[in-house]
């Protein structure tokens, strides 16, 4: 029986907390469409209840409250009050659209995970890898749902906020895994969006859970230094505010800035900083009306109390990338114990406390908001990591390195700020501006100082970029790299250039195939007839995706010269030459190997499948290879009337073959690499690594596949990995590939 709470006529907890915000932030607009949207989600919801037994329908009313206290306009709390009814209702996107608009449809639907599928007959490994990627997944579609319209992330925001604030009702072991993807993935993503008031109850919310004994300690004693320096406070803000009203700063507000209980235990635990210094701490905020008065109190804090050298940042000249502006001083306050002073209009206080969400405030004619301008950036970066990593889990690696980890804040010689992850070198300079920028890098000036690519930009550096049209990068680099970006851009470079040889072995293979039968390659291979058979060929787009396919075995040098012939008879009638060519013997086909009269070569371990050639030998029968084995191709050009035609349709059993993985060197590849060759029931029949001086490893491994399309699927879930750099098929251990 569904609560009385969901009678259409019963008040909702928190429904006028809703409604006074919103009034407060948009004055004289009417409530009607608010008053729908809650309508639609209480009928949605009815008969749902929270974990915690209290009807559901209260939690997108608590969300939407903290959308409008942000300021936040009426589509965005309309989306939060409708955030869960596609997920978890009968209601579509379409019913939304119908009635709220095209808008607030893309943010409920932003803001809806992926669906879990149901896994049939799987470990329980399995289960967990599988629900992490779901998990990965729904995240990416969330940042990319955001870097179209950052609504869609303060609303998740809001959501998380209410999910932490009520998470006592969560079995233990999902309340430890939600708070700590709160700390590390949503209360970053609040820091880079510069929405403080979220971030740090997230952060406070998630130390509560994962640390409950520290964070009753750092409460206590907060609470006993507070008491003991509320008077040392007082006269502080008093001396303050009597100096600034003298000087004529009459609108100017001082007020004590309050700590955060996992900031502190952040300096002291990851910093070291000692429990004295931090609780002893105390700080002002003074809140400006014009920015030029920002300069003034800063002259007159100077003046009143000594600053501390070294410990003055101007984020007014230089916004943080969320687009923070304060001025940041600490000086020796009245009684000789150290003063944080940070001094800001009124205007960057709201943006510093609501970030991107104050952006959202427009009313004027109803028109866009700059949509966050100064987040650009952050937009571009987003899609340029989602087209950088195939996997959603490396998508995930490269934002939180990137992204909401600690920044440093560098400039081109032109004056553009470029925001990198701390630690980040001018290597990660280079192809943060540009990649082709990075490719050519051939040394750097910090400061106009020439410097080892390797050294640690700091804030404020000027970073000069020397380049050279025929230079490229070089894998020692990510020994000195600090941003998955950069390593994804320098991967994908070795992948681009281990592909072309691949390309370049297939285009051989087909020429030498065409002159074998008495043709001109120049004739044969043009533009229109490489692109038809492209079109035919499964997976290929394009005449270099054909060449490759034929350079790693996938398709027979022998079908893709046969449909090039076929394709130029089509184009071309009259061409008589082409007419005349008839194509080679049918070839024998087997299904067993190790037979009398055919042996596999253990030179090029070729596989049921592939394009392969039988070499007719003195006594031992057909040797099986693989048609681009470079051994039976030099056997060949001596004794081609020993080279028979063969199709290997093979038989369901084993055969080994050896890989050679180039990939970033990292504790625990190794075992993630063999724990896919497990979860598939492939027999790893050897492996080894050798570690690079160039922070890069190489893997020789020996798998067991029975047939090639085992073997290129194997291939390609290793090659997903965002560490993997190549994967090359070897023709024997320790020999060519």
């Amino acid at each position: 029986m569904a609560s009385p709470i969901n009678s259409s006529d019963a008040p909702i907890p928190g429904w006028d907390r809703v409604l006074a915000a919103f009034d407060q932030h948009w004055p004289g607009f009417s409530h009607d469409r608010l008053t729908q949207a809650l309508d639609m989600a209480r009928l949605a919801h009815e008969g749902q209840f929270r974990k915690s037994g209290e009807p559901y329908i209260l939690h997108p009313v608590a969300v939407a409250s903290t959308i409008a206290e942000l300021g936040m306009d009426e589509d965005s709390i309309c989306a939060a009050l409708l955030h869960d009814v596609i997920e978890d209702t009968s209601i579509t996107a379409d019913d939304v659209e119908e009635s709220f608009g095209v808008e607030v449809r893309k943010m409920t639907e932003g803001v809806t995970k992926l669906d879990s599928p149901q896994l049939v007959e799987k470990s329980a490994k399995q289960k967990a890898r599988a629900e992490s990627n779901r998990a990965a997944e729904s995240l990416r579609k969330l940042l990319l749902a955001m870097a179209d319209d950052f609504r869609v992330m303060v609303i998740k925001l809001a959501d998380r906020l209410h999910n932490m604030q009520t998470l006592e009702s969560m079995p233990v072991e999902k309340q430890m895994r939600i708070a700590n993807e709160t700390l590390e993935v949503y209360a970053p993503i609040a820091a880079r969006l510069g929405i403080w008031q979220i971030k740090w109850q997230l952060e406070d919310l998630a130390f509560k859970t994962l640390h409950p004994d520290e964070f009753q300690a750092i409460r206590d004693r907060i609470a006993k230094s507070r008491r003991d320096r509320e008077s040392e406070l007082e006269l502080a803000t008093q001396q303050l505010t009597e100096m600034l009203h003298g000087m004529g700063l009459n609108d100017v507000k001082v007020v004590g800035r309050p700590k955060h209980l996992y900031s502190i235990f952040n300096k002291h635990v990851k910093q070291g900083v000692p429990w004295d210094e931090i609780l002893d701490l105390i700080a002002l905020r003074v809140i400006c009306e014009k920015q030029h008065e920002c300069y003034l109190a800063l002259g007159l804090v100077t003046e009143l109390w000594q600053p501390i050298p070294g410990l003055f940042t101007d984020y007014i000249q230089n916004p943080k990338p969320n687009g923070y502006k304060s001025l940041h001083t600490k000086v020796i306050g009245p009684s000789g114990e150290p003063l944080e002073v940070q001094i800001r209009t009124r205007q960057m206080h709201e943006i510093a406390e609501f970030g991107v969400a104050a952006h959202w405030t427009y009313k004027e004619g109803g028109r866009k908001p700059d949509s966050a301008a100064g987040f650009a950036q952050l937009r571009k970066q987003l899609f340029d990591f989602s087209n950088d990593n195939a996997s959603s889990s490396d998508f995930l690696r490269s934002v939180s390195t990137d992204l909401f980890a600690e920044q440093v804040f560098a400039f081109t010689p032109g004056g553009d700020v470029v925001d990198l992850p701390a630690g980040s070198t001018p290597i990660d300079f280079a192809f943060r501006v540009h990649t082709r920028l990075g490719e050519q890098l051939v040394m750097a000036k910090i400061n106009g100082d020439v410097v080892p690519l390797g050294t640690p930009i700091k804030n404020g550096d000027v970073i000069e970029i020397i380049t050279r049209n025929n230079a490229q990068p070089s894998l020692d680099w990510l020994e000195h790299t600090k941003s998955a970006h950069t390593r994804s851009k320098i991967r994908a470079y070795f992948r681009k250039r281990d592909r072309a040889v691949i390309i370049q072995r297939g285009r051989d293979a087909v020429e030498r195939e065409i002159k074998n039968r008495g043709l001109d390659p120049k004739r044969v291979m043009g533009d229109e007839a490489l692109k038809g058979v492209a079109k035919a060929i499964k997976d290929c787009k394009t005449p270099n995706d054909v060449f490759a396919r034929v350079g790693e075995g996938l398709s027979g040098v022998q079908s893709v010269v046969d449909r090039l012939l076929k394709k130029v008879r089509e184009d071309n009638p009259n061409a008589e030459k082409v007419n005349e060519v008839v194509s080679p013997t049918e070839p024998t086909v087997i299904t067993g190997i190790d037979q009398v009269m055919t042996k596999r070569a253990r030179c090029c371990e070729p596989v049921p499948g592939e394009d392969v050639v039988g070499f007719v030998t003195r006594g031992r029968g057909i040797m099986i290879h693989r048609r681009l084995c470079p051994n039976v191709m030099s056997m060949g050009d001596r004794d081609p009337e020993r080279l028979t035609a063969v199709k290997w349709n093979g038989d369901g059993k084993s055969y080994s073959v050896h890989l050679s993985i180039t990939c970033v060197n990292r504790q625990g590849l190794l075992m993630d690499i063999v724990s896919i060759f497990g979860e598939s029931k492939t027999n790893v029949t050897g492996a080894k690594i050798k570690t690079l001086p160039n922070n890069t490893a190489e893997i020789m491994i020996g798998i067991e596949v029975i047939d090639s399309k085992n073997l290129r699927e194997l291939m390609n879930l290793i090659g997903n990995f965002g560490d993997v750099i190549s994967i090359l098929r070897i023709h024997a251990p320790g020999g060519k590939k």
